[in-house]
């Protein structure tokens, strides 16, 4: 505490600033003053911290001159080594601080004017007189003179340099914007014309794409048509070859009868395919969806390329599948046989494993053998329409449509196809149907074993043939004369209940004469015999109208031409049917 006779202090003293007397001080205030005077000492202290060490600048000055006080912040903005001599260095606001003296002025006004003003943005000069930009708040001190200020300085030099950027990209943007509108000018007059020539050509295009569905419509009528006409002599000539081979006939003539064989398969391959192939693509085939029963499934595939795995001398396993899947089961019998004749094609030693199994979120269905392989380049191109995989060696070719088919059906299904494949080792096909849409049957312990059929088993089968073709119905008592069966043959329902005492299984054609159905036909013939007779269509009619006919009628269909593995396969399930009956 300063005394009393410090000529600084001669005006007035602490107990005069406390509003006390001096003689109340020193007797009975004394203890709390000293605290008091600590107290002011420590926040002065500590305002004189902030000040010296503040990010912005602070300066305290006279308008009409310099600067009073000021920080080393505001040293550092201006450009200066040190708050003195930023003091020492301006003395002239108006001239050395500010870039503009109207800028000056207008703040000066402003000031004298409200008293203050927040974050005024302005232009100092530093020392090196290099302008920056500055954001300033001012307040006027009237109490210390009549144009003393204290101010707050922020260094906005980035955020300026920023906005000046933003602008000058919104100058560019804006340019471009006006460039680009006229462009789009200029494209809509082009755009126009062209959405004219179009509507005119949209025009053209609708009278010819009425002309081309009528032409398509008479196409798919006369393919229909003409395929049928195509396939009768085929199915005749096909089941006669079969009965000759079947006949001990010699060694050359043998090879001859083998030869034809082939070349009628080829053909009634190419001919099935090209049809299937074309009503993919014209989505013209649909899937009939119902709920198949995977192990019957399998077993009459099984059982239809037995005899295929006897003639190569191949091993061949089955693992049937139990349980029931939603699924078109015509179309997946169509993609499973189509991949089971590819594994016996390309297979000349081992065997074939048929098998079904759960796999990860599917039920898997799959073919694999021990054939030529593929190499793993070429496993993109298999499923190209006539894209074969030439076995070396040899070996029986198809048409290169049967793994399009597959590709295509499987699509249809809304399943995937599973190809694992070794050059020189053997390849696996698989489809693979989602457990969604798969239920499980109690499992029957069944293993992969070879199946077996016993040509024993037709022995004194009657079966009744109805075709309106007589080569066919040569062909057929041909054909079943061979496998031991008792054959009647008949043009029409009529024919067959006047001349015939029974049958035990029926096989008719499905157009007949007189624009009759051999469904019709089946129903007459059980009619008049009184019973409920096992009975199949056979048709070269593979179109979805007449299929669901047919199954509508529970009936089960076998197309033309007709193969005798799957023939064999037909009636040994009618015959099995005929048997459980009688039991």
């Amino acid at each position: 505490m300063k005394k009393p006779s410090d000529p600084s202090d001669a005006d007035y003293d602490i107990g005069d600033l406390l509003g006390l007397g001096s003689q109340s001080v020193r007797k009975n205030y004394y203890p709390a003053l000293q605290e008091r005077i600590d107290e002011l000492e420590k926040e002065r202290n500590r305002y004189k911290w902030l000040f010296e060490n503040a990010l912005h600048g602070i300066f305290q000055a006279n308008l009409r001159g310099g600067f009073v006080a000021a920080n080393p912040a505001m040293a550092r903005i201006c450009g200066y080594d040190s708050a003195e001599a930023l003091i020492t260095g301006v003395i002239r606001l108006r001239e050395q601080l500010f870039c503009s003296s109207g800028e000056f002025d207008a703040i000066r006004q402003e000031l004298l004017d409200n008293g203050s003003l927040s974050a005024r943005e302005a232009r100092l000069r530093r020392a090196d007189n290099t302008p920056v930009q500055v954001a300033i708040t001012l307040l006027r001190r009237p109490d210390l003179g009549p144009e003393v200020v204290e101010a707050f300085v922020a260094d906005i030099t980035e955020r300026h340099q920023a906005r000046e950027k933003l602008r000058q990209l919104n100058a560019d943007l804006e340019r471009r914007v006006e460039e680009r509108t006229d462009e789009l000018q200029n494209a809509n007059v082009v755009l126009r014309y062209q959405i004219e020539q179009r509507e005119k050509v949209e025009r053209e295009l609708v009278v010819a794409v009425d002309a081309a569905r009528e032409a398509n419509e008479s196409k798919d009528k006369y393919l229909a048509a003409a395929s049928h006409d195509l396939l009768q002599p085929l199915n005749a000539a096909r089941l006669l070859v079969s009965a000759l081979i079947d006949s001990q006939l010699p060694a050359d003539e043998n090879r001859l009868v083998q030869r034809v064989q082939r070349s009628l398969e080829s053909a009634e391959d190419l001919l099935a395919d090209l049809l299937d192939i074309s009503k993919l693509d014209q989505k013209a085939m649909r899937p009939d969806i119902v709920n198949a029963d995977i192990g019957e499934l399998m077993r009459g595939l099984a059982q239809e390329f037995e005899p295929v795995a006897e003639n190569a001398e191949l091993h061949f396993r089955v693992r049937l599948g139990s349980g029931r899947v939603r699924t078109d089961p015509r179309m997946l019998t169509r993609i499973l046989r189509n991949l089971l004749s590819n594994a016996f094609r390309y297979t000349r030693e081992g065997g074939v494993l048929f098998a079904a199994r759960k796999r990860g979120p599917n039920l898997e269905i799959g073919v694999w053998d021990t054939g030529v392989g593929i190499e793993q380049e070429k496993l993109e191109d298999i499923f190209r329409e006539f894209h074969q995989i030439l076995p070396k060696g040899g070996g029986r070719q198809g048409v290169g449509l049967g793994l399009a088919i597959v590709e295509r059906m499987a699509r249809v299904l809304a399943c995937d196809i599973r190809v694992d494949s070794r050059h020189g080792k053997g390849s696996c096909f698989s489809i693979l149907i989602p457990l969604a849409r798969f239920t499980e049957a109690a499992a029957d312990g069944q293993k992969a074993e070879p199946l077996a059929l016993a040509p024993a088993f037709f022995d004194g089968l009657r079966v009744l043939v109805i075709d309106n073709e007589e080569p066919v119905q040569e062909s057929m008592r041909a054909l079943l004369e061979r496998w031991g069966c008792r054959v009647a043959t008949a043009g029409s329902a009529v024919e067959a209940v006047a001349q015939f005492d029974g049958s035990d299984i029926i096989l008719a054609d499905f157009h007949l004469d007189e624009n009759l159905t051999g469904c019709q036909a089946v129903y007459a013939v059980r009619r008049h015999f009184g019973r409920d007779i096992p009975a199949a269509i056979i048709t070269a009619d593979r179109s979805d109208e007449t299929r669901r006919l047919i199954s509508a009628h529970d009936l089960p269909i076998l197309n033309k031409p007709v193969k005798p593995n799957r023939l064999r396969a037909l009636v040994s399930s009618l015959a099995a049917s005929l048997n459980s009956e009688s039991q």
